[in-house]
Formats: C-alpha cells, sequence, structure tokens
C-alpha cells in the first residue's frame, strides 16, 4: 500500500502537476494540503476522472486538506481539530482507509514569530499531541501525515544557521515536534533514512531547487502498528522540478499487507 502526502500550494491552479503525478506514481490514497479553495470549488470531476474518490475540507484563497483513495472506500471520521470550537481554520481531515486511520493536517506556519500567528501555531501544536495520544490510545493503525510546517533537527534544513528565529524551526517547535514523537510515533522517512539529507520544500526564490537548498517539513508519523509494517519511503523530488508546480514535493511511503 502505497500512501503520499502532497502540499499542492493550490489545488485548482496546479491541478495538471497534481493529475501527472498521480498518473505517473498511481499512490492508494493521497493527503492533500494547502487547497486554496473553497467547498464547492474542488476538482472532484477531475479527481474522478483520475480514478480517485476523495473528501475534503476546503476554505476560500487559504489552507484546505483533502484524502484521496484510488481503490479503497473512505470513511471520514473528523472534519477539524478538536479543541478549540472557534477555530475556523480548514487545517485537519481524518478517515479510515483500508483499515488505517489517517489523519492528514496542515499545520500553521507561525510567521512572524514571535507574535499571534506563532501563538497559534503553538496552541494548535498542543491540541494536536492531545489527539494524537488518544489515537495511540485506541491502539489501532494509525499515520499522521501532512505539511508540519517543522524541520525537526538542524540534518532536516539547508544551512540552519540562517533559521534560528523562524517559526519553522524555533527551539519550541522542534521540542513540540519532539514530544509529539516521544508519544510513540516514528518518523517514517528518519527511520529508514536516519543520516540522509532529505527535503520536501523548495521555495521559489533564489534558485532554492537548483541548489537544493531545501526544508524537510513534510512528514510521515506512524503508530506502532505501522512501524513494523514500513517496507519504503521517498520523495518525487522531480515533480518540484515541473513547470508551474508546487514549492512543495510528494513524499510517499509504502506499507506492507497487515
Amino acid at each position: 500500500m502505497k500512501i503520499a502526502t502532497y502540499n499542492v500550494n493550490g489545488v485548482n491552479g496546479r491541478l495538471p502537476v497534481l493529475l501527472r503525478w498521480l498518473e505517473e506514481t498511481t499512490p492508494d490514497v493521497v493527503c492533500l494540503q494547502e487547497l486554496k479553495a473553497p467547498q464547492e470549488k474542488f476538482p472532484i470531476e477531475a479527481i474522478q476522472a483520475a480514478g480517485y474518490q476523495a473528501i475534503w475540507h476546503g476554505q476560500k484563497s487559504w489552507n484546505g486538506v483533502a484524502i484521496l483513495s484510488r481503490n479503497e472506500d473512505i470513511q471520514e471520521l473528523r472534519r477539524g481539530l478538536p479543541g478549540d470550537e472557534e477555530d475556523s481554520q480548514s487545517r485537519y481531515l481524518e478517515a479510515y482507509v483500508n483499515g488505517i486511520v489517517i489523519g492528514c493536517l496542515y499545520l500553521p506556519n507561525g510567521n512572524p514569530a514571535p507574535g499571534p500567528k506563532f501563538d497559534y501555531k503553538l496552541r494548535w501544536f498542543e491540541r494536536l499531541q492531545n489527539h494524537a495520544a488518544g489515537l495511540l490510545a485506541r491502539d489501532v493503525p494509525v499515520l499522521l501525515t501532512g505539511d508540519f510546517n517543522v524541520m525537526p533537527t538542524d540534518l532536516d534544513v539547508y544551512k540552519p544557521e540562517r533559521w534560528l528565529d523562524d517559526a519553522l524551526f524555533r527551539p519550541e517547535v522542534r521540542s513540540a515536534f519532539k514530544s509529539l514523537l516521544d508519544q510513540g510515533w516514528t518518523d517514517a522517512l528518519r527511520k529508514l533514512y536516519p543520516d540522509d539529507t532529505i527535503y520536501t520544500f523548495w521555495d521559489y526564490f533564489r534558485n532554492a531547487y537548483g541548489r537544493n537548498a531545501g526544508l524537510r517539513i513534510d512528514h510521515f508519523l506512524l503508530s506502532s502498528h505501522l512501524n513494523s509494517r514500513l517496507k519504503n519511503a521517498g520523495v518525487d523530488k522531480n515533480v518540484r522540478g515541473w513547470e508551474k508546480t508546487s514549492d512543495h514535493a510528494p513524499v510517499w511511503i509504502e506499507l506492507a499487507k497487515g
């Protein structure tokens, strides 16, 4: 079973890129972030024509998450992260697909830091930690994936000394990510490639992709049930080089049958 996550940076504007990637790689399940489309503008017809069913949580101009499935039904479990009834941002979608609970998330960027946006990021992270602990307590196969907007370690960022005050790399954020892992989650890419330079995002400016000046901010966190089933993982880095593409590349894992 191949599961992918992809921050598309605008699902309608990048639709040709998304459809090409789906056709070339045929993942079984895809989690999308940053749809930048209201609920009624999600391109469901094109997605279905590509062979996928989908659920999505849209928002006008910003945010938005979706889960796509090629062969298996999608049973929606949750729309929105619990813990703040006044939070209207579309950043979390949870579903049951082929025996796995999948949480698709788009964690806030948080810049500028310090400031209200950074405070919101830390509150959102705390809510995620609380919900994630509850998922683990259910003792079922679970994965959390998406754009976490966190570089966990120096290995996950090109020239880390330039990012010390950024909301994606501040100590509070890295500590929150570590606390999440310490609940019992496994960082899939780091399990398989503990010492490799792996990036999932390259800015549009300063030829970042050409220089491989990237960040690893898109992650797969696996519960113990899936940790033992992890076979392979990678980044489709070439997609970042396509015309009119997202500034993120798709990230994927392969799981053995349960």
